[in-house]
């Protein structure tokens, strides 16, 4: 079941599937660079000629898949909520033996970049400055995000309005912490580990939650590397 705060919009948008033969580029070929195009250069530059080019394909193609541009822009932003805070909701809501095994599951979302894509996620932020149905997708988003990690707090018996001011002071950081470009190497980030989950939640971790996680970082990074 879907969580009440958060409501994927599907786009219904797919027309009648091309011949086998004639697939040069499918439609998740077009999404992704129709995202490359959004992340690097902005909405403005998302344009059926460019991504065309781009594939090496006809404009034609294009309308196998999407009735209009418009509509491409709509499935980038289905892209977004399904990938970036549907992320995190899942996350926050994973199983914890406490606190800061909870925390460790949200700082996964943002150690591993397919789990939430960094760039997307600022690329729509800067696009919502321009439109304001855009705007209105991203509050709802920040605030599914910030009732997530706030249930999070509030299952291990933090008060309500406790919960929700660790809530945004987290979920804030983060987003700013990206925003930043901290680009500090991931064994100094790793050794203030036990000094992040004890500011974010007043309870010392447990040895073994942090070294857990810390050989979920290597993990991540050997297989992205």
């Amino acid at each position: 079941m879907e969580p009440d705060s958060l409501k994927i919009i599907k786009t219904g948008s797919s027309l009648k599937e091309p011949l086998p033969a004639h697939i040069k580029a499918t439609r998740e070929d077009w999404l992704n660079v129709a995202r490359e195009i959004l992340v690097s250069d902005g909405v403005g530059e998302v344009k059926v000629l460019t991504i065309s080019e781009r594939l090496d394909v006809s404009r034609s193609s294009f309308y196998w898949y999407f009735k209009s541009r418009k509509d491409l822009l709509n499935a980038l932003l289905v892209l977004w909520e399904e990938q970036n805070t549907r992320t995190i909701i899942e996350h926050c809501s994973m199983p914890a033996g406490t606190i800061t095994g909870a925390l460790c599951n949200f700082f996964k979302c943002f150690i591993d970049p397919n789990l939430f894509d960094q760039g997307l996620d600022f690329a729509v932020r800067e696009w919502s400055r321009r439109e304001g149905s855009v705007r209105t997708r991203i509050d709802k988003a920040d605030k599914a995000r910030v009732i997530a990690v706030t249930a999070m707090y509030q299952k291990f018996e933090f008060e309500q309005a406790d919960a929700d001011a660790r809530a945004r002071i987290l979920y804030f950081m983060q987003l700013g912490y990206h925003a930043l470009d901290q680009s500090e190497p991931m064994d100094e980030r790793m050794s203030r580990l036990d000094a992040y989950l004890y500011g974010f939640t007043g309870v010392q971790p447990q040895l073994e939650e942090v070294e857990a996680f810390i050989a979920y970082t290597k993990r991540v990074q050997t297989l992205n590397t």
